[in-house]
């Protein structure tokens, strides 16, 4: 039962970050970083935004391998494939479009940036292997003692620049993104742990009361 909540956590981990980064394009106020990139190479190069975010996902898993010298887990290749299916999908859904209003544009762009936040945090806490672009992060983590808000911000400034050059969309609200998003992650990730691991212990409480506190209705009707 711990794997299957874990597991759970991970699938909704890994849609909930997908539809906030459908949610950052439709506003069509600046994409994230990641998604400037992959917006640039679909229109420099065409198939769709998922498939992009797939193969440059897989690229980033292999320079992460060689930084963390280890092989990524299958969590990690399940998010490289899963979150560009859901972003395609996410974007192909007919009512959801773009707000007519300024203001309901950025609300549209804030709260894809805080549902992105949450998604990567919640799918990381499942312990199933971080994605590609999350497994880089925390690797230049553990690597230059940085915190991940830090890493995450300077990543996200690089792959700014190559997505910019390749013709992806910049706007204010890429800025908000770009140093916003480092912000979320660094608060919903120990979130998310802290609430991950009380979830599994309770359930071994449950399950084994050797592990849980004695009470005074604890006996075994001896005497």
């Amino acid at each position: 039962m711990k794997r299957f909540i874990r597991f759970l956590a991970f699938i909704l981990g890994m849609g909930t970050l997908a539809f906030g980064i459908a949610l950052m394009i439709i506003a069509e106020l600046g994409s994230a970083p990641w998604d400037v990139l992959h917006i640039g190479l679909y229109k420099q190069f065409g198939l769709t935004i998922g498939t992009w975010s797939i193969i440059v996902g897989f690229f980033i898993l292999m320079v992460s391998a060689l930084l963390s010298k280890a092989w990524p887990k299958l969590g990690a290749y399940l998010n490289m494939l899963l979150v560009g299916i859901f972003i395609d999908f996410f974007l192909w859904l007919p009512w959801l479009n773009t707000p007519e209003s300024l203001p309901g544009q950025w609300m549209m762009l804030i709260a894809g940036v805080l549902i992105m936040g949450w998604g990567m945090g919640i799918y990381i806490s499942a312990d199933y292997g971080a994605g590609p672009r999350d497994s880089l992060m925390l690797a230049l983590s553990e690597r230059s003692h940085w915190g991940v808000g830090k890493i995450r911000s300077a990543m996200e400034v690089g792959v700014l620049a190559v997505g910019w050059f390749l013709g992806g969309p910049v706007f204010w609200g890429t800025l908000l993104v770009t140093f916003g998003i480092g912000i979320v992650v660094g608060q919903t990730i120990p979130l998310c742990r802290k609430a991950m691991n009380y979830l599994v212990d309770r359930r071994d409480l449950r399950e084994n009361i050797n592990q849980g506190k004695i009470r005074a209705n604890h006996y075994d009707r001896v005497g």
